[in-house]
């Protein structure tokens, strides 16, 4: 939903002038990649990219949004590269290229590549029970609404899963388990009970309190977005022995040379955090986690923060199939079946999640022409969608606006880097993406 004018507020003239839109000199990004010389020799409109600059220094101007950093890769380069606005509104940092973002449920691609990384090496099966690596699970109940006669209210009876979760469940979304924060059924109000996001716990401590919650579907049954990625998290911790930040920046972060991507921002780069601005109508910030602080929970769901550049490289190496600078992270028929699509015919969807946090754009079924792979959802028919892409594309966004697609089709990456809270993300979602095709000129 787009913002209503009545939460636009002014701002100094002086201010926004030196703000206006102008084009940044792009530079080499980390292990060199490279800037095209300008757009139009990867086949991209100077003057039609104007028009995405344009439009969210707009609404920077109209204080709808503090800032934001898009880029653009395409045929291998960088052919746009834009910070608008403000870092910091209140404290009047201006936007930097070099931006850190909370990028929340962007975690989730990381954290399926790390999975992946295993399963390549022998190490993690996809059609093991989760219970092969997490005993707890073994033997957990399904909890299904039903009206008690007695007191014509609803309560939650509990039946044996009709199969265990599996580990390729917990990465297309289909093991079970659900997100309390999406919902009011019964099983959800368990799950809120359960503190599940408190900050103070361990990867191991969320594990044993998802074992003592019924799942909200049978395994394999229903597509519902949930914690399924934190558990894949646990998952690489076990078989590989190590923290999972530990292994993401030692397995991808350090091959890719992502210096602003992990689980916490250093004290000597906290500076350069992207903070969203002040909801006029509550008069505070919303709410946001402190990234400065190291937690105990790495959150393989959504507890990471990234800049615009690490996350295009990351990316880069994705529509490369597995490939950087002569190193394969993944080889081309692993990227190859992550990004195809591994949902059943006849799958259920979660309504609640799909009518509440995940609008009609991005919900990863038949209908809206897209389903999901392992860690991403992919569009699978060239209409049906609000959004324009290519079949074959695959994509995540993040809670507080952040979002990312790889088009192979079009050699494409684009990413948008945004703090805004999760009832503007859609618009902005929608906006870079209708901006970004429209440049393209062949």
């Amino acid at each position: 939903m787009r913002p209503s004018l009545q939460m636009q507020r002014p701002w100094c003239a002086t201010l926004s002038s030196l703000l206006l839109a102008v084009s940044l000199t792009i530079p080499a990004f980390a292990e060199g990649l490279p800037k095209a010389n300008q757009p139009e020799s990867v086949g991209l409109s100077s003057e039609r990219l104007q028009r995405l600059t344009q439009a969210f220094q707009g609404d920077v101007d109209k204080g709808l949004i503090p800032g934001a950093v898009v880029m653009i890769a395409r045929k291998g380069k960088v052919a746009y590269a834009q910070a608008v606005g403000f870092q910091d509104r209140e404290k009047q940092v201006p936007m930097k290229l070099d931006a850190i973002f909370r990028i929340a449920s962007m975690s989730k691609p990381f954290t399926s590549v790390a999975a992946m990384m295993l399963v390549e090496e022998g190490r993690l099966q996809l059609l093991d029970p989760v219970s092969v690596y997490l005993p707890e699970f073994k033997g957990l109940q399904v909890g299904v609404e039903k009206i008690n006669q007695g007191t014509g209210q609803p309560e939650l009876i509990l039946e044996p899963a009709r199969r265990e979760m599996t580990v390729q469940d917990l990465m297309r979304h289909t093991s079970g388990l659900t997100y309390g924060i999406f919902g009011k059924s019964l099983v959800k109000q368990a799950y809120n009970n359960a503190n599940l996001f408190d900050p103070a716990q361990t990867s191991a401590d969320l594990i044993t309190k998802l074992s003592k919650l019924p799942l909200a579907a049978q395994p394999g049954t229903t597509w519902d977005y949930s914690m399924s990625t934190d558990v894949l998290g646990r998952i690489v911790e076990v078989v590989s022995g190590q923290r999972l930040d530990q292994f993401i920046a030692e397995r991808i972060s350090k091959p890719l040379a992502l210096s602003g991507t992990g689980f916490s921002v250093a004290e000597d780069k906290a500076a350069r955090i992207a903070e969203p601005q002040i909801d006029p109508a509550t008069g505070k910030r919303p709410p946001m986690p402190d990234m400065t602080k190291q937690p105990n929970w790495m959150s393989g769901g959504g507890g990471m923060v990234s800049t615009a550049a690490d996350y295009t490289e990351f990316a880069q190496m994705l529509l490369n199939r597995g490939e950087w600078s002569g190193k394969h992270l993944l080889a081309a028929k692993t990227v190859a079946f992550m990004t195809s699509d591994h949902l059943p015919p006849g799958i259920a969807f979660s309504q609640v999640t799909l009518l509440g946090f995940h609008p009609q754009a991005i919900a990863p079924t038949p209908g809206d022409g897209q389903s999901f792979g392992l860690g991403f959802a992919i569009r699978t028919q060239a209409g049906r969608n609000p959004l324009p892409g290519s079949v074959g594309e695959f994509y995540w966004t993040g809670l507080y606006g952040t979002a990312f697609w790889v088009d192979p089709e079009e050699k494409l990456v684009a990413v948008l880097m945004i703090q805004v809270p999760p009832s503007q993300a859609p618009h902005y979602r929608s906006l870079v993406r209708n901006l970004v095709y429209q440049a393209l000129t062949e």
